[in-house]
């Protein structure tokens, strides 16, 4: 543990195939290479606490603890989180045990309790723009992996959560499901780059965004053709910004 102020920030990044996590300095550098893991299934809050608990044994010493997780949470407690309640991971049936769970689970208090420091918890796509936003005008955060994460910022400032992943979009399918990982492999890159295009200009008039930051493991994977399409106001930006956002995460107003 350092003296003088927070020296240093565990960020644990968790989706629904793996868990990752580095410790950041104040300026935001990683001071270690990131450490990657499986997501275990089934997943029950106890497991989960002691995958990311032994995570972080793994790491340098840290004085407090960022953690972005999938689904809806409301001042660090678990409203819905769609993968951790299926039996075997994303697309698998659910679990009516792990469900009841993991609803109403104060994520934020049980693991401040388990690391002994500082913690805060908040939805993935939340702390991955909390890496990349200017903090002017609306800047919408998209991260696209497993299925759809998804934060919007005023002016720096972190709004309430939408999950809009859950939203119905096409042939009944959710964005979670129609641009997700699975209908990737599906479709290969260029149809589902196509997809995604489509859904941004979906939402452009929703949002009326100054700026879109797409991240996430597979906005990389998003054709050059489709985004040059999207315009100038839409930018790709690096998966590491799911750990680098840990530190800013504190000041955006995330703590709420």
């Amino acid at each position: 543990m350092h003296t003088g102020g927070v020296a240093f920030t565990l960020t644990i990044d968790c989706g629904g195939g793996g868990i990752k996590g580095s410790v950041l300095d104040e300026a935001g550098t990683m001071r270690a290479q990131p450490l990657r893991v499986p997501t275990p299934y089934p997943l029950p809050p106890e497991l989960f606490v002691k995958t990311l608990v032994q995570l972080g044994e793994r790491l340098p010493t840290h004085d407090r603890v960022t953690v972005g997780m999938p689904g809806m949470l409301r001042h660090g407690v678990v409203v819905a989180t769609p993968h951790y309640i299926t039996r075997s991971g994303p697309r698998t049936k659910i679990d009516p045990e792990l469900q009841d769970a993991w609803f109403g689970f104060d994520a934020r208090t049980a693991l401040e309790d388990a690391f002994g420091r500082p913690t805060l918890v908040l939805n993935d796509a939340e702390v991955h723009g909390a890496g990349v936003v200017a903090g002017a005008g609306c800047e919408l955060v998209l991260t696209l992996g497993t299925g759809l994460g998804c934060a919007l910022f005023d002016g720096g400032a972190l709004a309430p959560h939408l999950e809009l992943s859950q939203a119905p979009v096409r042939w009944g399918m959710s964005y979670d499901t129609y641009i997700g990982e699975h209908e990737r492999r599906r479709l290969g890159d260029a149809l589902w780059s196509r997809r995604v295009r489509n859904v941004v200009e979906g939402l452009r008039p929703v949002f009326l965004w100054d700026r879109l930051y797409l991240g996430g493991g597979n906005s990389r994977l998003i054709t050059p053709t489709q985004l040059a399409r999207m315009g100038d106001d839409v930018v790709v930006v690096p998966n590491t910004a799911g750990i680098v956002g840990g530190v800013r995460a504190w000041t955006l107003n995330a703590s709420r």
